[in-house]
């Protein structure tokens, strides 16, 4: 485990089941001395990628939603916010968390929830993107790096990665196509955010400093744009 840096960005990755994003960005950040994973969260009581977390020596938190105790979704995300406020992050990021959640909770944390969606947005919002791009018959597929905003998936966009769509192409095989660009996409976004090198401005649009020239964004990662 590398040496915690005071200076770095604490990060809360949330994740629901296996977290192969989360994995990723865990991977990724320790090799950046910028980020520290200040913890893995989940809503699952079977979260495979939480015992993964956990197992790297992070700290994990298990936060099951109790709708049959009668707890609301707005009940949860209160408690949901408490626990993630602990760690004072400066990112919460979102990497397979399958729970809407609530707009108090998103204004919450303006400008530091971000979430990965596997389409090219605004293209294909919801489940079932892959589908929803083979039924399309779209060349074109890939996955969105954005801000959360209450909308769902309508956040301003902070970069995109494409991939092309086979004539002989599964919602299986093209999944695992975009999955790899995932991979690569979220962590690099990760060390923009951290750097302060995007960040959501006052208009809620997405801006850039002078530390990260446009053309960075695809020189880092194969068919971002």
């Amino acid at each position: 485990m590398k040496p915690t840096n005071p200076a770095a960005a604490r990060v809360v990755i949330l994740i629901s089941g296996r977290g192969s994003n989360m994995k990723a960005l865990v991977h990724a950040a320790s090799q950046m001395t910028n980020v520290n994973i200040s913890a893995v969260i989940s809503h699952s009581a079977n979260s495979e990628g939480l015992a993964w977390a956990r197992a790297q020596g992070i700290q994990t938190e298990q936060l099951v939603y109790d709708a049959a105790g009668g707890q609301t979704r707005v009940q949860y995300d209160q408690a949901l916010a408490e626990c993630i406020d602990r760690y004072q992050p400066d990112l919460v990021l979102l990497a397979g968390f399958m729970r809407i959640l609530s707009d108090e909770f998103v204004r919450h944390y303006t400008g530091r929830l971000v979430n990965i969606h596997p389409s090219l947005l605004p293209l294909f919002p919801g489940l079932h993107t892959h589908q929803q791009a083979l039924n399309a018959g779209v060349r074109v597929h890939g996955c969105s790096v954005h801000f959360v905003i209450p909308a769902l998936d309508q956040g301003p966009i902070i970069a995109q990665a494409v991939v092309p769509v086979m004539a002989d192409d599964t919602v299986q095989s093209l999944d695992q196509r975009v999955l790899v660009m995932e991979h690569k996409l979220y962590p690099q976004v990760m060390r923009w955010l951290a750097q302060k090198a995007v960040f959501l401005d006052e208009q809620g649009k997405v801006g850039f400093t002078e530390k990260l020239p446009l053309q960075q964004f695809y020189a880092d990662t194969e068919y971002v744009s």
